[in-house]
């Protein structure tokens, strides 16, 4: 669902297993298809990201780059 703007929340719910299913309005606003890959980050503070894989390589260093300072 679209919040304002470019920002958007889902709700999803977690199985047995610990899965989830990725909404289809976020898989097709995120070109996401079967096999693609994404990045899971997790912090305990913040929560949990997903990203696809064309921006991981961005975060990943803004990441270090903060981490390193």
């Amino acid at each position: 669902m679209k919040i304002h703007d470019e920002k958007y929340a889902w709700m999803v719910k977690i199985g047995e297993k610990g899965q989830f299913v990725i909404p289809k309005e976020a898989r097709e606003l995120f070109d996401l298809q079967p096999g693609d890959e994404i990045l899971v980050l997790g912090d305990k503070t913040r929560g949990i990201a997903i990203l696809p894989k064309e921006k991981q390589t961005d975060v990943i260093k803004q990441i270090f780059h903060e981490i390193s300072e």
